[in-house]
């Protein structure tokens, strides 16, 4: 019986980081968008903005403790390298 419970806990905290990673997607999109990337480049300006992560930040082996300055450094090399995905950049 106590096994079945620890295996719905678990199940549901499966859930619950998976809605979290989703709702981070949407936040990271909503920031790009603020910062200038139009609406429909949104799902290129995600998916450039984390290879961007993974090169800019390749030697920190750390990169979960990333905090707002690291998130805009990220996004101000989006705007030098993916100019295309912007709106007047």
């Amino acid at each position: 019986m106590e096994n079945s419970s620890l295996k719905d806990e678990l199940e549901n905290a499966e859930v619950e980081l998976e809605e979290m990673a989703y709702q981070l997607a949407d936040m990271l999109g909503a920031a790009l968008y603020f910062a200038g990337v139009k609406k429909e480049n949104i799902p290129k300006a995600v998916d450039a903005y984390l290879e961007n992560l993974d090169k800019i930040f390749e030697d920190d082996e750390d990169t979960a403790n990333m905090g707002l300055d690291e998130v805009i450094e990220v996004i101000k090399s989006l705007k030098k390298t993916h100019k295309h995905l912007f709106i007047n950049v």
